[in-house]
This record gives structure tokens, sequence and C-alpha cells, in this order.
């Protein structure tokens, strides 16, 4: 084999070195770039996941805050018309009080409760008021049944107040007295889910 051929034949080998070793290198830098991609689209991808759910987080807590919000209103329209209906109700009670005082019954019930007060009294010292409105009915009890009848100075809307000294005791039986019991105890009976049900219905009607 002469100079050249062997000169040839040296730089055919490193030329398929160089493009051996270049292959290499461009399939593993080809490579690391395709891992590089792949990581960082995962990250993307975690991220986007990651954003996606930090927005479905603020969007299901500002939903719940508008619905606590406007479940107050609901809450406080609703209280707001129950006094208003209650208000309306006990303007009508009063006025059946005031129509019922003018009624026999009414003097059968001032008798009754006079008559219980003393019963209940028995030896014991004891004053019964009466509303300024029933004044005409005082000096007629007290002889029938024998006890201290007054005038009381302002008025209770009707019925009896006893008082018996020795004992501490108050008898109310006033109107007043019981009109706020009924109006303190007094509820309005709804069933919430049936209206939002009879709601849901509307909506989808």
């Amino acid at each position: 084999m002469t100079t050249e051929e062997k000169l040839q034949h040296f730089l055919d080998f490193c030329m398929e070195d160089v493009r051996t070793r270049s292959g290499k290198m461009l399939d593993d830098y080809m490579a690391s770039l395709e891992q590089t991609f792949e990581e960082h689209k995962a990250d993307a991808e975690r991220r986007a996941e990651m954003r996606i759910r930090i927005q479905k987080e603020n969007i299901k807590r500002e939903l719940n805050k508008q619905l606590s919000i406007e479940q107050l209103n609901i809450k406080r329209s609703l209280s707001k018309k129950q006094d208003e209906l209650k208000d309306m109700l006990f303007v009508e009670l009063r006025d059946y009080l005031a129509h019922f005082m003018d009624s026999p019954a009414y003097h059968e019930l001032l008798e009754k409760q006079v008559k219980e007060a003393k019963e209940f009294a028995g030896s014991e010292e004891m004053t019964i008021y009466m509303d300024p409105c029933d004044a005409d009915q005082v000096s007629r009890l007290a002889l029938h049944h024998n006890v201290t009848i007054k005038v009381s100075e302002y008025s209770f809307l009707g019925g009896i107040r006893a008082v018996i000294p020795s004992k501490n005791i108050l008898i109310d039986n006033s109107f007043a007295t019981k009109m706020e019991e009924a109006r303190h105890n007094f509820t309005f009976n709804l069933d919430l889910s049936a209206i939002k049900d009879r709601k849901d219905g509307e909506n989808h009607g």
C-alpha cells in the first residue's frame, strides 16, 4: 500500500469516526432536548392544573360568599315581613279584645278572675286592681265578693291584677301581660324546604 493510499485510508477512518461520534453526540443532544421539553411540558401542565384548581377554589369561595349574603338578605327580608304580619295580627287581636270587653262574656270573666283571686288569697289581705275602662264594675264586684278593688292608675287593657302584700305575690291576669306573653311566644310555622321545593318547581316549569 502506497503512502497516498495509507493517508487516504487514515482520512476515511478519521471521517467515519468523526461522523459516528458526531451522530452520537447529536442523538444524545436530541434526547436531552426531548427530555427537557417533556419536563417543561409536564411542569407547564402541573402549573396549569394548579391555576385551574386555584381558580375553581376561588370561584367556589366567591360563590359560597354570595350565597351566604343572599341567604342573610332573605332571612332579613323574611324577619321583617314576619314582624309586619305579627304587628297586623296583634292589632286585630287588640280590636277583638276591645269588642270582647263590651260583651257579657267579659263581665263573666271578671267575675271569675275576682273569685279565683279571692280563693287563692284565702284569709290574707288582698287588693285587686281593675283597668280604668272597667271603673263602672268596681263597686258591684267589690260588694259581691267582699274584696278591696281599686281602679288602676294606668290601663292594662282589661282583666285584673291582684296583690297579696303578706306573701309578696302578684296575680297578673291583665290582657296587656297576656298579649305581651303571646307576642313573645308567637312564631310562624314556616316550612322553608317546602317553599324552596315550590320555587324550584316553578323555575323548572
